[in-house]
């Protein structure tokens, strides 16, 4: 039942005074069905679809916001927005778009909002540039119709944008939100804290960090396949307080589980566990351009520089003990920077380019003038990523055996993000899961020289001219014996210089209440769309 169109405008302005804003969900999408709860550690960075290419921020915006090509649930490409997609001349990739759609205030989506969309995904502040950094130019063919014009060809054009969310032209402009805002640069608008998307839930009600309440979009333009009528998002950064929450019955869902918790969850009535593997790899960044080190005992010069120093570094980490002691076991030893299941992966690249062998790592010390190491900082945050602190601070110990003394910056995502991202870091572990699921993402965002838009999450400046000209011939090789072996080349080099050091992939854990379903993706990201509760 509907509420008359005065009183909803009433209830609407009453809840925009007292809390932040969004576009209102009819207060009568969440009188009936099932409710469906669930906690994460931590809370989407911005509502802004732009501002940051963190994967939980955007499988969570996901839910509101939606791109023109999609995934489904076995992450095989799907139509969203755009019902297909053709590439009429080399350069040219044309997308039909999905009559009859309307954004979550009811206004239509039609091509302008398309080219309005990535045209603010370009500006300078958006942080998913890179998914169509080849992209020089946006023609509107009819209101149903764009072509994305590129100066070369690009094979690969519709699996780099499934997490490029398009946004309502007329609310950008009516509030002033044409620019995107920016978590890294601490700059925001109205977008931060509203939401109006196309996709299968709106927000109800949100209070920023504590609950967020979603009801279905009677917009929404999908079969539906999920009964919940209302979804109670809480973030929990505790491990402790979130797996209590669910043996307790107060959520229906929790993730991640941590390890020493599975057991726990398995044998309790009521609730159980699953599991898959990730596809982000955690790295190992290391400041590769600055002349002199930041905060380090060594002045005038840069040891990361030194490739003796890099691999010395790689060979002080005990891989299988964070495996063992730290992942319960269930991580995977990353010997390349992508994972078992992105395109490109070659399992002959994936194995480590040297042993542990710390007193390997203080004769390689020696040798590059540093027997006696040296200090400098390590950033790591501390509620993005599975163990993240406990990683980082095992590592800081295993680089303490062998002289060199690192002292952690152990802080939460959001700071760890404004700080990496701006390059202010000597050392750091940040994970990367192409949004592509393909190994151009990972060359291009994370091991091409930082320049322009690509580059952005290669937070220690590695460089590399052959790895960057690979990277570009990659793009566009439609050849996939051609594309695989230039991956597996340039992926080679960067293993080589020691530019990165892969960690590993971890392992995923949900736990779930009984009675609630949920589709496990090797992505992690939860599709409330797929959500049924008994």
């Amino acid at each position: 039942m509907r509420l008359p169109v005065l009183l909803t405008t009433a209830l609407t302005a009453l809840f925009v005074a007292a809390s932040p804003a969004f576009v209102p969900a009819p207060a009568a999408a969440a009188d009936s069905g099932k409710e469906f709860r669930y906690a994460y550690r931590v809370d989407p960075a911005s509502l802004d679809p732009h501002a940051l290419a963190e994967t939980f921020t955007l499988s969570w915006l996901g839910q509101v916001y939606e791109p023109l090509v999609g995934r489904g649930k076995n992450l095989e490409l799907v139509p969203a927005l755009a019902t297909s997609w053709e590439q009429v001349e080399p350069t040219v990739w044309r997308f039909h778009l999905r009559e009859g759609v309307k954004f979550a205030d009811g206004t239509p989506f039609t091509a302008d909002d398309v080219i309005f969309s990535l045209q603010r995904v370009k500006k300078d502040g958006s942080d998913m540039a890179y998914t169509v950094a080849s992209v020089t130019d946006i023609k509107k063919v009819d209101d149903h119709t764009v072509d994305l014009i590129m100066a070369k060809p690009n094979p690969i054009l519709p699996v780099q944008i499934t997490s490029t969310y398009m946004m309502s032209k007329d609310w950008a402009e009516k509030h002033e939100a044409t620019s995107p805002s920016s978590v890294k640069a601490k700059v925001e608008n109205f977008a931060t804290t509203n939401a109006n998307g196309t996709g299968p839930f709106m927000i109800e009600s949100r209070q920023a960090g504590v609950k967020t309440v979603l009801v279905p979009n009677p917009n929404w333009w999908g079969e539906k396949e999920s009964n919940v009528s209302k979804v109670v998002f809480t973030p929990i950064q505790s491990d402790a307080t979130r797996v209590a929450a669910l043996l307790s019955g107060e959520v229906d869902m929790v993730y991640p589980v941590p390890q020493q918790d599975v057991a726990r969850i398995e044998s309790a009535e009521g609730t159980e566990v699953l599991k898959g593997s990730e596809l982000r790899t955690m790295m190992l960044a290391m400041d590769q351009h600055r002349d002199e080190l930041l905060n380090s005992d060594v002045k005038g010069k840069n040891p990361l520089k030194d490739k003796r120093v890099r691999q010395a570094i790689y060979q002080a980490i005990d891989m299988n003990a964070i495996k063992d002691r730290i992942m319960g076991g269930t991580s995977h030893i990353a010997g390349t920077m992508i994972a078992p299941g992105i395109n490109g992966y070659d399992p002959k690249l994936d194995t480590r380019a040297a042993p542990y062998d710390p007193e390997a790592s203080k004769k390689l010390l020696a040798e590059a003038g540093y027997p006696d190491g040296f200090s400098f900082t390590m950033d790591c945050s501390n509620d993005r990523y599975v163990n993240d602190e406990r990683i980082c601070q095992a590592i800081v110990g295993m680089l303490g055996r062998v002289g060199l003394k690192v002292t952690l910056n152990a802080q939460t995502r959001t700071k760890f993000f404004e700080k990496v991202l701006a390059r202010d870091t000597s050392f750091a572990m940040i994970g990367w899961q192409p949004l592509s699921y393909d190994a151009h993402s990972t060359l291009q965002d994370t091991m091409n020289t930082p320049e322009g838009k690509v580059g952005t999450y290669n937070v220690g400046n590695y460089s590399n001219p052959k790895v960057d000209a690979l990277t570009q011939k990659i793009e566009v090789e439609v050849d996939p014996a051609k594309r695989n072996a230039m991956i597996f080349e340039a992926m080679t080099l960067d293993k080589e210089d020691y530019g990165h050091i892969p960690v590993h992939q971890a392992g995923i854990a949900w736990g779930v209440r009984k009675g609630a379903h949920v589709v496990l993706r090797s992505d992690d990201s939860l599709e409330l769309k797929w959500v049924t509760v008994d």
